[in-house]
């Protein structure tokens, strides 16, 4: 019964993890220009296991990277992406990484960021905008202000944001949310990807299914825990037998 026990024991830690991805996809499912998790459960050798017996094995695949919705907001900063294209920011420790958030703000040092608080890229690095009355983001992510004090008819660009394309395949998610190339090189400027100002983009997280999968989930531990609790009940029987023998 020791292995049996095991078993159930493996396959109930393996299914939290599995539920703990779930759960963090669900967390995310209003957070602008999120993509989800994905994830699997193949089949885990369980040394000792009776007729070849497994567990199920939890292992995260990749990240979805469709389309949220687009969600009007009339916010000047507001920007998404239109079709294909990541905005390019920068990484906590260094470095750039990419997403598809774009609810854009000013910090207190003109810096401009996102939601999050990451630094948006520009052609030379983080972008810093200098005081102004007036500020527009065009479709190419030029970025361009009315100076403090001066006319309406006098427009400075103060730098474009960085734009990029990315190839699925060869993306991991950091534990920050951002997207990163596996090889750890820094993708080039796509001078053919657009914003549309005045938006948002959804989280592409579909809450009905993935609400289906954690209830699936759920059972399933379940259904681990009392196959563990009717293993120790057997054990506890069979030793109570020895004894009277």
């Amino acid at each position: 019964m020791g292995n049996y026990l095991y078993t159930s024991m493996v396959s109930a830690s393996q299914i939290m993890r599995g539920m703990a991805d779930v759960t963090h996809n669900l967390a995310n499912a209003s957070t602008t220009g999120f993509r989800a998790d994905l994830s699997m459960f193949k089949s885990l050798t369980v040394p000792g296991a009776v007729n070849g017996g497994g567990a199920p094995e939890f292992v995260r695949t990749g990240v979805d990277t469709s389309f949220g919705a687009l969600q009007n907001t009339g916010v000047d900063l507001d920007v998404a992406v239109s079709g294909e294209g990541w905005i390019a920011v920068a990484a906590q420790g260094g470095g750039e990484a990419y997403t598809r958030r774009g609810d854009l703000r000013l910090d207190a040092l003109g810096q401009l960021t996102n939601g999050a608080g990451q630094a948006v890229m520009g052609d030379g690095g983080p972008l810093a905008i200098p005081p102004h009355t007036k500020m527009e983001i065009a479709a190419d992510g030029t970025i361009s202000i009315q100076p403090l004090g001066q006319g309406p008819d006098t427009v400075a660009v103060v730098g474009r944001i960085k734009l990029v394309s990315l190839n699925g395949g060869n993306l991991y998610k950091g534990k920050d949310g951002l997207l990163r190339l596996k090889d750890g090189a820094t993708a080039e400027e796509d001078a053919n990807i657009s914003l549309v100002s005045g938006a948002l983009e959804a989280s592409n997280v579909n809450t009905i299914s993935t609400m289906v999968k954690m209830i699936e989930l759920q059972r399933s531990y379940e259904t681990q825990i009392k196959m563990m609790k009717t293993a120790a009940d057997n054990d506890r029987a069979s030793a109570a037998l020895m004894k009277m023998n």
